[in-house]
């Protein structure tokens, strides 16, 4: 058994997908760079700067046989990592050696490829969050009619119902997908835009020519598969982009947190609850327990994230003139670990929202607790209407009342606000009916219908757009 002695990344080893960590990994961003190589001197030898058919099929036959070790090598000695696999994807396809990244300068690949894995990331979170908008869609619909007491100051409320409450998280999420939606909607590449942005190395290759040059750019990125580019630039596409990607991430981690927090405060009402395994041990103490893990561990995720567009914006903030390199390094880390944990996030959304348990039995307990206060108004109007006084049997229900409350409070006991109510004869127009006038389905407003409305109206449209996507599950690793 080795040792493990080095630090590992526990967003790649504990949380994230394997499909997000591939996104991000190096043998896709360096065949990204090798695809780019190849747009760019094919693109160049169609406008007639000479460059042979046969060194960009040399270049198109070693786009996947990246020798790293080589590449590693190569940028110990040359301290440049787009030069070190200039230099190795030179060694294999060596005819090609000479008109490798001609007229480029390192953001060509750097930054081209970055806004591509960006535009994969963002699809691949798109992905799961209709995934968990779908999944809360579901729960609504199946406990719109449930009702429950609601809070306001973490107070006991008007009533709402289960699902109404989920509608909330999935309008939060609505608001995400609409900010990611739009994000990608208006994505573009850097481009072919030279050193410092002003083309002048294409424009001295293509002899002054103008329109070849900006041919050469639309040519580069057709080849991608894509349309747009940023008009102008810098050295880099503008940092400003990588604060837009994060803010977005940021939104899902806020609406996530918010969910995870709702969750952790139910469970602690014995309400509902995350799923628990069989085999999960949830204290090492205290064998009973059965802790909300899934979501503290989102809301410990959720923090993380929200904390990151900062670095973007002071990064966006401090680039020099045209660029500056200390934006390098922290691009590195902050981008990629934003996007690995929003990932992890929505698989504990997806894995939470798809298995809550809703214990009813529970939540009618608890608003018979509290439905007789909330009930007193409707209880005076019934009196008032038979002929009582509305400001006598106001000062009565409060005294009542708060003798009621006393009972709870001090002495531990059940809410009995309803018996005093049916012995005291100021109350007898409502004796006997009190049972009726404290039905719950009275109390609830419009909070089905509303459910049914906004899912039918703002979230259905959502779902049948991306259809395609739907029917995968979130999985929790550890």
């Amino acid at each position: 058994m080795s040792d493990k002695i080095d630090y590992e990344n526990p967003l790649s080893t504990r949380y994230a997908s394997a499909e997000m960590l591939e996104n991000f990994g190096d043998a896709k961003r360096f065949r990204l760079w090798r695809r780019l190589w190849i747009a760019l001197a094919e693109s160049e030898m169609e406008l007639g700067l000479p460059i042979t058919k046969a060194q960009v099929e040399e270049l198109k036959a070693h786009a996947d046989d990246i020798d790293f070790e080589r590449a590693d090598a190569y940028e110990r000695e040359v301290r440049h990592d787009v030069m070190a696999h200039v230099k190795a994807y030179g060694d294999v396809a060596p005819s090609a050696r000479k008109i490798i990244h001609l007229g480029a300068t390192s953001c060509f690949v750097d930054c081209n490829s970055e806004l591509i894995i960006l535009q994969d990331g963002l699809q691949i979170l798109l992905k799961k969050l209709v995934n968990v908008m779908e999944k809360l869609k579901k729960f609504a619909l199946a406990y719109k009619d449930t009702p429950t007491l609601g809070f306001t100051h973490l107070q006991p409320a008007q009533l709402t119902t289960v699902g109404k409450r989920a509608t909330l998280w999935l309008q939060d999420l609505m608001l995400d997908y609409e900010n990611l939606t739009h994000l990608m909607e208006d994505f573009r590449l850097r481009g072919v835009k030279g050193t410092t942005g002003t083309q002048a190395s294409f424009l001295d290759l293509f002899d002054g020519d103008e329109e070849k040059v900006k041919e050469l750019e639309r040519s580069v990125v057709q080849k991608l598969g894509y349309t747009r580019v940023y008009g102008v630039t810098g050295q880099t596409y503008p940092r400003k982009f990588d604060y837009s990607v994060l803010s977005v991430l940021s939104g899902i981690a806020q609406s996530a947190y918010k969910f995870s927090n709702d969750i952790r405060l139910l469970q602690s009402m014995k309400e509902v609850e995350e799923p628990f395994e069989r085999s999960q041990i949830g204290s090492s103490a205290m064998a009973y327990k059965r802790n909300p893990m899934r979501s503290e561990r989102m809301g410990s995720l959720c923090r993380y994230l929200i904390s990151l567009p900062v670095n973007s914006a002071v990064t966006a903030s401090t680039q020099w003139f045209e660029r500056t390199l200390d934006d390098s390094a922290n691009r590195r880390i902050v981008n990629a670990q934003a996007f690995l944990t929003a990932d992890a996030i929505l698989n504990l959304y997806m894995n939470i929202s798809e298995n809550l348990v809703v214990y009813e039995k529970v939540i009618a307990k608890h608003i018979l607790a509290e439905l007789p206060f909330m009930a007193t108004e409707n209880i005076i109007m019934e009196c008032v209407k038979a002929g009582g006084d509305r400001q006598n049997l106001h000062e009565r229900i409060r005294v009542l009342s708060q003798e009621a409350g006393r009972t709870v409070k001090e002495e531990g006991g059940e809410n009995n606000l309803l018996a005093l109510i049916e012995a005291d004869k100021m109350f007898a127009p409502v004796h006997g009916r009190l049972n009726e006038i404290l039905d719950v389905k009275k109390f609830i407003g419009r909070a089905p219908h509303q459910t049914e409305e906004f899912i039918a109206a703002e979230i259905d449209p959502i779902l049948e757009r991306h259809a395609a996507l739907l029917g995968i599950s979130g999985d929790v690793r550890v």
